[in-house]
C-alpha cells in the first residue's frame, strides 16, 4: 500500500517534513514549496486532484483554507506545541545577552504559563497576544511591535513564518516557533489513519514467521532433554503472548520455527509504524536467545505467506537478531529494530532498486547484511577492506564487486583517504542506503 500525500509549505518547513516522514514508508510525498503562505490555498486545490490526503504548514494556513475551498480529502496541519515554544525560549534565553520581556503568539497564557514554570523562567516578563484566534499577518505585527516599542519586550517568539520575517527585517528580533519532530510524527500518524487506502488496509491480513537464532547449540548447551524441552516451552509461551499483544494467531511449525497472523492495522499500531519489535528484546534479555522474523504483507493469505518466507530470509542473510518485511508490491523494509539498537531504520526499498541492486552482483545476501550494518551504525562509507569484512569475502572479490557497483551507479566514490603508511585508499559511499536511512 502506497499513500500519495501533499505537503506543502514554505521552504524551511518542507525540508523538516520530508525529513521525518522517511519514518513512514507507506507514504508517497509529493512536496510543493511556497514563498508565502497566501499561495498554499490555491496549491492544495491543484493537488487535492492527485493525492489522497494533504499536510499543510501552520493552522493559520488551515484556517485560510477552509475559508475558500471545500476539498474532497482529508487536509491536516502543523500544530504549534509546547515543545515548540520550550525550543524558541531555550533559544531567545541562551542566544541573546539580554532578555528583558518576551512578546508571544499563536499559544495561549495557560501553556506560556506552564513552560516558564517548567524552564524555571519565572523572572521572564511574558506578553502573550490575546486577540483573535486567526489573526492577520499586519495584527499579529502590530501587537509585536507595539510591546516593542513600549519597551515591554525585547524579543518576539511567533508561530507565524511572515510574521518572523517581517519583523526582523524592521531590525526586531524575532524567533520563529517551528513544529517539533514529534508534532509532525503524530500528525503524520493522523494523516495515515484518515486517509480511504488506510480505512481499507486495517484489516489486511499479516502474516509472520519467527526463528530461533542456532537453535541446535542452544540444545546442545543444555545437559538433558528435559532442559530442552522446558526452553521450547518457555519460547513458546514467550511468543504466544507477543503474538496475544497483536490480537492474533500462532502456531508452531516444530524445529525452531514458528508462525502466526494478525491484521495489518493491529500490526502497525503495536511495532509504531514498523520501529520496533520487542519481542526480540524479551528474548533477548530473558533467555538470552536472538530472533529472525519475516513479516509477510499480501493481497491474499498465500502472498502474504511467501513474503513472509521472503523476508525471514533476509533477515537471515543479514546474520539473524534481525526483521525484514516484505510488502505485497515486493517493496523491502528494515531493518526493524530488534533487540540490538539501530541507529537508523530503513525506508522501503524499492522493488525495482532491489533487482538493479541484484543485477549488478549485489545479492539478496549482501544487499540484507550491508542494510543491517550500516543502519545499525550509520555509516555509509567505507573502503574496501572494511566491506570485505562486513560481506565476508575477500579484498579482491570486494572491489570487484565495488567496480561494477560503480558501473551501475549504486555507489559513488566519495574521497580519497590518506593513511600514514601506504597508498591513500578510495572512500566509496553507498548513496542508495543512505538516502533511504531515518
Amino acid at each position: 500500500m502506497v499513500i500519495s500525500i501533499g505537503i506543502i509549505g514554505t521552504k524551511e518547513v518542507v525540508k523538516q517534513i520530508k525529513r521525518v516522514i522517511k519514518a513512514f514508508p507507506t507514504f508517497s510525498p509529493s512536496t510543493c514549496i511556497v514563498n508565502s503562505e497566501d499561495d498554499i490555498p490555491i496549491i492544495a486545490e491543484q493537488l487535492s486532484k492527485r493525492v489522497e490526503v494533504i499536510l499543510i504548514s501552520s493552522a493559520w494556513t488551515n484556517r485560510k483554507l477552509k475559508n475558500r475551498l471545500k476539498l474532497s480529502i482529508p487536509v491536516h496541519y502543523l500544530p504549534i506545541t509546547e515543545a515548540s515554544l520550550y525550543k524558541a525560549l531555550l533559544q531567545a534565553v541562551n542566544g541573546f545577552q539580554q532578555v528583558n520581556g518576551i512578546s508571544i503568539d499563536t499559544l495561549t497564557n495557560v501553556v506560556v504559563s506552564r513552560a516558564v514554570q517548567e524552564l524555571a523562567l519565572e523572572e521572564l516578563d511574558c506578553h502573550v497576544f490575546n486577540g483573535p484566534l486567526y489573526a492577520t499577518t499586519d495584527q499579529l505585527v502590530a501587537f509585536h511591535r507595539e510591546q516593542v516599542v513600549a519597551s515591554r519586550c525585547s524579543i518576539v517568539l511567533t508561530g507565524v513564518q511572515s510574521v518572523a520575517q517581517q519583523l526582523n527585517e524592521e531590525g526586531i528580533n524575532s524567533i520563529w516557533m517551528t513544529p517539533s519532530d514529534q508534532d509532525i510524527v503524530v500528525t503524520l500518524e493522523r494523516a495515515l489513519l484518515s486517509t480511504e487506502s488506510r480505512k481499507n488496509k486495517e484489516a489486511q491480513v499479516v502474516v509472520g514467521v519467527i526463528n530461533v537464532d542456532d537453535f541446535e547449540k542452544l540444545a546442545k548447551a543444555k545437559k538433558n532433554e528435559h532442559e530442552v524441552q522446558m526452553l521450547k516451552l518457555d519460547i513458546q509461551r514467550m511468543i504466544l503472548n507477543y503474538v496475544e499483544s497483536l490480537d492474533g494467531y500462532a502456531t508452531y511449525l516444530g524445529g525452531d520455527e514458528y508462525l502466526f497472523f494478525t491484521t495489518r492495522g493491529i500490526f502497525e499500531r503495536e511495532t509504531r509504524g514498523y520501529k520496533l519489535i520487542p519481542l526480540a528484546k524479551d528474548a533477548k534479555l530473558n533467555y538470552s536467545i536472538s530472533l529472525s522474523l519475516g513479516i509477510g504483507f499480501g493481497m491474499t493469505a498465500n502472498d502474504a505467506g511467501t513474503n513472509a518466507r521472503e523476508a525471514l530470509r533476509k533477515a537471515k542473510e543479514a546474520g539473524g537478531n534481525g526483521c525484514f518485511i516484505v510488502r505485497e508490491d515486493k517493496s523491502v523494509i528494515g531493518p526493524v529494530e530488534m533487540s540490538d539498537p539501530i541507529k537508523a531504520s530503513i525506508a522501503p526499498l524499492d522493488h525495482l532498486l532491489v533487482k538493479k541492486a541484484e543485477a549488478a552482483g549485489m545479492t539478496s545476501n549482501y544487499l540484507s547484511k550491508l542494510v543491517t550494518y550500516m543502519c545499525k551504525h550509520q555509516k555509509f562509507e567505507y573502503h574496501v577492506h572494511e566491506l570485505a569484512s562486513i560481506l565476508n569475502i575477500t579484498a579482491r572479490s570486494a572491489h570487484r564487486l565495488l567496480l561494477v557497483w560503480l558501473d551501475y551507479q549504486l555507489i559513488e566514490i566519495s574521497r580519497i583517504e590518506k593513511v600514514p603508511k601506504g597508498r591513500p585508499r578510495q572512500m566509496y559511499w553507498f548513496k542508495f542506503i543512505e538516502q533511504k536511512a531515518y
